[in-house]
């Protein structure tokens, strides 16, 4: 009885080992992956060679390239740990990407409004079928493609306004532990949910999405369990066939890009995350003196604190 648990210890142990020692291979091949892909552009970006497209499809949501963002995530984060004002230039690059991101894409919200206004005018006081725009070559669409259309703006600003809602503080939160600790215990929570809710999110949205769009835009159809061969074997039946069905005859058809959106919301999620890493990190160091430093926040001039005060 005894050697059997002998052999079971040393069994996880080896196992433990083992899984210890892929993880840094993998980093350390990090490295090379990079440096070969960076090299080789014509292996992956030459989407004139079907096997150029497949390989891309699966670096896109593969092993290899899982860690060498990793990588870079700990390369960055070591460079920053020395150098705190480098840190402090990632969070400000990353923080400013997100605001400008979502400060264009909000406008899609009055968009939303003033196609609705129109489609009720034309539908309801013109009793036109259709919408017509453009000169020279009009642009000539049903009504009802127009109204199918009008979640494509909805979801422009839900996936790609998160992160600056984020920067901006206006994700609703419900606090029960966290409005009670000292300052430095708040920092040290969000660098945890960082790391442990937001970061593991972002990546498994990602690894869902990626593939999930790709199969909407190809055949035949690749799937996250084909390894690299595999693929690179179906690249010779492959053809681009993006998916255009719309739920109506005449409805919208472009819903292939609710799946682009998709993995656009995982990459920007994934960023900020870092994001609010960095900065809570530094935040936690430096003390609350340090607090919303740099923080590009939106001001809606007069009455501000009034409106601040209300939601």
């Amino acid at each position: 009885m005894q050697q059997d648990t002998s052999m079971t210890i040393l069994d996880v142990l080896s196992a433990l080992g083992g899984g210890i020692m892929v993880f840094f291979q993998n980093i350390a091949m990090a490295f090379y992956n990079l440096g070969y892909a960076i090299s080789h552009p014509a292996l992956w970006l030459n989407w004139s060679d079907k096997e150029a497209v497949m390989r891309f499809v699966y670096y896109g949501g593969s092993v290899e390239f899982f860690y060498v963002v990793f990588t870079a995530f700990l390369v960055a984060t070591g460079i920053g740990l020395w150098r705190n004002s480098v840190m402090w230039a990632y969070v400000r690059v990353l923080e400013g990407f997100a605001n400008t991101v979502g400060r264009f894409f909000a406008w899609a919200g009055l968009l939303m409004v003033v196609q609705q206004i129109i489609i009720v005018f034309v539908q309801r006081i013109f009793a036109r079928p259709d919408i017509v725009i453009g000169l020279g070559i009009p642009i000539d669409l049903d009504i009802s493609w127009w109204s199918e259309e009008l979640k494509l703006y909805n979801a422009m600003v839900v996936s790609l306004c998160a992160t600056y809602t984020f920067v901006q503080g206006s994700h609703v939160r419900v606090d029960l532990i966290y409005s009670a600790v000292r300052f430095r215990t708040k920092k040290m929570i969000d660098m945890f949910g960082s790391l442990f809710f937001m970061l593991p999110m972002a990546v498994l949205i990602w690894l869902y999405g990626w593939f999930f769009m790709w199969r909407h835009l190809i055949v035949p159809k690749p799937s996250a369990s084909e390894g690299l061969d595999r693929l690179l074997m179906k690249s010779r039946a492959m053809r681009w066939n993006v998916e255009t069905i719309g739920f109506s005859p005449n409805g919208f058809n472009g819903y292939f890009l609710f799946k682009v959106l998709l993995v656009g919301f995982a990459a920007m999620i994934f960023l900020h995350a870092i994001a609010f890493f960095y900065r809570s990190y530094l935040e936690w160091k430096e003390g609350e003196e340090s607090e919303n430093r740099y923080l590009d926040k939106d001001n809606l001039g007069d009455g501000e604190e009034a409106y601040e005060g209300t939601h």
